[in-house]
């Protein structure tokens, strides 16, 4: 069966819906909403989770899901502005039968989040007797941050300040994400500037960036593989 990769960006709300089918079709379109856009690549859908998403309701999430292609064939890509701004514009009418023509389960591929507010940082920072990175800081304030998804080889979840006071079990180190597994993201307090290894896996500490600033680089890169 020949398929082609689709991706959609989504908020919350649309999400949920989806996650009640199983993770096999969108839901209806609203009165207001006449076609359905699903994108051709994950760099366009990832723009405007970051860009609309976000900034509308506080994250965006980017999926990506396959459709058999020769129902896909009956919506062209359409060029809604620069190279890589791909759509298939599908009519809310012909949603179903798009529905019916996905292969497989739609998959979130990754989450982002809006700002995190000063008083949770401060928080943090107090119980935690040490400030977190200013580059950290700088990240998890701009206008969205990567929360959770797959970079490269590995499966990560970034914390906010507050998660991570739960999760730090050891004075000195701020433990800022996970591998969804045994792993544990974690800053080195100690040192200044503070590098970022992964805890757990193996007895000794894994590194991963020499600092905040060359952590979140590869976090943007879209690889944090170790």
């Amino acid at each position: 069966m020949d398929t082609v990769d689709l991706w959609r960006p989504t908020g919350r709300a649309e999400l949920d819906l989806v996650a009640a089918s199983r993770w096999r079709a969108w839901p209806p379109r609203l009165p207001d909403q006449p076609i359905f856009y699903p994108v051709a690549n994950r760099w366009y859908a990832t723009k405007i989770a970051r860009e609309w998403n976000v900034p509308a309701g506080g994250v965006g999430f980017v999926t990506r899901f396959s459709v058999r292609r020769d129902f896909l064939d009956r919506y062209p890509v359409q060029q809604a502005g620069g190279r890589d701004v791909l759509e298939h514009w599908v009519p809310a009418e012909d949603l179903e039968e798009f529905n019916a023509n996905i292969v497989g389960a739609i998959v979130c591929e990754a989450e982002y989040r809006g700002p995190v507010a000063d008083d949770e940082f401060a928080q943090a920072e107090d119980r935690l007797g040490r400030p977190l990175p200013a580059a950290w800081r700088r990240y998890l304030q701009g206008e969205s941050w990567f929360r959770s998804g797959r970079l490269g080889d590995a499966v990560v979840t970034l914390y906010t300040p507050a998660e991570t006071l739960k999760a730090t079990e050891h004075a000195g180190a701020a433990t800022v994400g996970d591998d969804g597994s045994r792993g544990r993201l974690a800053f080195d307090l100690t040192r200044d500037p503070a590098p970022v290894s992964l805890l757990g896996v193996t007895p000794d500490p894994v590194p991963v960036a020499a600092d905040a600033g060359a952590f979140t680089t590869r976090v943007e890169s879209g690889d944090l593989s170790w």
